[in-house]
Formats: C-alpha cells, structure tokens, sequence
C-alpha cells in the first residue's frame, strides 16, 4: 500500500524548496541588478561631467547638433547605458524588493513596486526616444542645419518628459521602498533614510529653479542602488523578511499596511 501521507509530505517539501530556491535566486538577482543600476549612473555621470557638458551637449541646439553629429555612436552607447540598461536593471530589483517588502508591508510594497515598473518603462522608452533622435537628427542634418537644430529641440523635449528631464516616479518609487522597508525592517534604516533624502531632492526638481537638485537626487542614488545590491546580496533567507509582526497575529496582521 502507498503511503499517501508520506507521498504528500515529500511534495510538499520538494514545492517549498523550489519556492525557496526561487526567491533565493530572485534576491541575488536584484542584489546584481542594483549594482548595475548603480554603475549606469556613474558611467552617465562620468560622461557628462568629462565630455557632454564641456561640449555645450543639452544646452544649446546648434552646439549639441554639432557634437552629435561628429560623436553618434558614443551617444547611442551613452543612451543604451544610462536608460536602457538601467531601466531594464530596475525591472529586476523592483520585482526582488517588492518579494523582500511583501511579507510585512503588502500594500506599501504593491504600490512602490507599480511606481518602480513605470520608472523602468519610462526610462527605456528614453533611451529609445534618444537613440531614434540621433538618426533622425542626422538625417535633419542633411537638408539643413536650422532642421536639424529643430528637430533636436523637439524630440530632446519628449526625452525629457518621459525620463530625462525630471525625477518624480523614480524618487516616489524610492521613497515608497524605504517607508516599506522601515515599517517591515526589511533593509537598513540609513539606507531608507538615504533614499528619502536623494527623493525629496528628486520631487524638488519640479519646482522652478531647484533643477540642479537632480545632482543630489543622482549622486544620492548610486550610494542607494550600491548598498541595497550589497544588502540583498549578503542578505539570508526568509529569516530576514519577516522580521515584523507574527502574521498569525490577528491584531498585527490587520495594522499591516
């Protein structure tokens, strides 16, 4: 005779193991992710101080007209990298911090993962908003250079709008992770604290005059994305994602938020 028990016991045990081992490899995926995340910035940032700003690249159309048509390829790597690459990394990490948030903080961790998916789009949509420019500018170029300095202006324009020219998703997104993160004990509190002042720079950027927050807002995140990537891979298992309340605990399972 089988013995049934036995039988469902051992697959039940075999579903939690690979269960286990998926969460397990989702964590060091987003720990890797976040890295990535973090050298985008310092490769956009590294690029813009040393070459784009001493061009006059963003600043003045017939200069960034100028530059981008002697300089295409480096600016079609430079877009991949700092919107591509990265918005695709955030997919990742948004996914691993949304598994590690979950647990203690369900509604918080539903509503700062959906930010982090739409920063994650936008960015990439950026990056190939940018990357399509470049040709069309050249092309511009060819016919005349006021077309082109035209065409630039305009497209640089929804560059902007959908990721490169103002923080606000991103910096909900982050500060929404902390507040989770802080309520469940799911990551360090100064690493909540760090991404709560690099988003409040960010949400300031809208305001006339306060751009150059962004800078805060960008230096601020690469110390973020470094440590949560260290964080998530150095991290153990499910011990440290419930470091809250007994969700058997009917009284703390109804305050979590």
């Amino acid at each position: 005779m089988v013995d049934r028990t036995a039988s469902g016991n051992t697959g039940q045990i075999a579903i939690e193991r690979s269960a286990d081992g998926g969460e397990v490899v989702l964590r060091r995926a987003g720990g890797v992710a976040a890295l990535v995340a973090a050298a985008t910035f310092v490769v956009g940032f590294a690029l813009f101080l040393t070459v784009l700003a001493a061009a006059g690249y963003g600043d003045d159309a017939a200069r960034s007209v100028a530059f981008l048509l002697d300089n295409r390829a480096l600016l079609t790597a430079w877009n991949l990298v700092i919107y591509v690459v990265f918005g695709t990394a955030l997919v990742v990490l948004a996914l691993a911090l949304h598994r590690r948030l979950r647990d203690d903080t369900p509604v918080l961790a539903a509503v700062a993962t959906v930010f982090g998916q739409i920063w994650a789009g936008l960015v990439i949509g950026a990056g190939m908003v940018a990357n399509v420019a470049i040709g069309a500018v050249v092309d511009a170029a060819g016919r005349s250079p006021a077309e082109a300095e035209a065409t630039w202006a305009t497209l640089r324009a929804v560059e902007n709008g959908l990721g490169g020219g103002n923080e606000i998703v991103g910096s909900l997104w982050v500060i929404l992770v902390g507040w989770a993160a802080i309520r469940g004990g799911s990551l360090p509190r100064t690493v909540c604290y760090l991404g709560f002042v690099a988003g409040v720079a960010g949400l300031l950027t809208v305001v006339p005059g306060l751009g150059d927050l962004g800078a805060i807002f960008g230096f601020g995140l690469i110390a973020w994305f470094a440590w949560v990537g260290i964080h998530l891979l150095r991290a153990g298992g499910d011990d440290e994602l419930t470091t809250g309340a007994d969700p058997d605990d009917g009284v703390a399972a109804a305050t979590r938020f």
